[in-house]
This record gives structure tokens, C-alpha cells and sequence, in this order.
């Protein structure tokens, strides 16, 4: 099982505390925190199913965002952490 924590913005479309999944690869386990709270669709990946740009994933504290993105491996991993980073000037 993996620990799963959201940022403080995106805990208020997904779970609010830690969330505990199974998932074989960051894709799946976008796909069942979606499937589980509705209302992160979209707000962590865009209509083609890439990570949007401002959404950093994190896994065992080792950000996969620019590298493999929601293809990375989760095999090992024990915890992931999801960050909505806020843009401006």
C-alpha cells in the first residue's frame, strides 16, 4: 500500500488526510484518486492525461514530475506526495 498526501489546495478536491492505494505506476494512481474523488479531475493532469505543469509528484521524497512523469515506476515506493505549485509575480 502507498501513503498518499496531497497539498493543502488540492486537499480540498481529494482526500484531506492521507490516502492509502494500490497502483503499479503514478497513472494508475491518478487514475483511482480521480475515480475516488471526482472533483481532481483536471486539476492534476490536462485533457491528454500528462501532469499538468504546475503539479509536482514526489515519490519517497524524489520528484519524478520532469523525468518520467505519470509513467514512473511505483515498485518500492512507499510514499507519494502530490504539490500544486501557485504561479505569479
Amino acid at each position: 500500500m502507498l501513503d498518499v498526501q496531497l497539498d493543502g489546495w488540492l486537499r480540498e478536491y481529494g482526500p484531506r488526510t492521507h490516502e492509502s492505494l494500490e497502483a503499479d505506476s503514478v497513472e494508475r494512481l491518478l487514475d483511482a484518486l480521480e475515480e475516488r474523488y471526482p472533483r481532481l479531475r483536471f486539476k492534476l493532469r490536462d485533457e491528454t492525461g500528462k501532469l499538468r505543469p504546475y503539479v509536482r509528484v514526489f515519490l519517497d521524497g524524489e520528484d519524478v514530475s520532469a523525468t518520467s512523469g505519470v509513467a514512473a515506476s511505483l515498485t518500492g515506493v512507499r510514499s507519494v506526495s502530490i504539490l500544486h505549485s501557485i504561479a505569479g509575480g
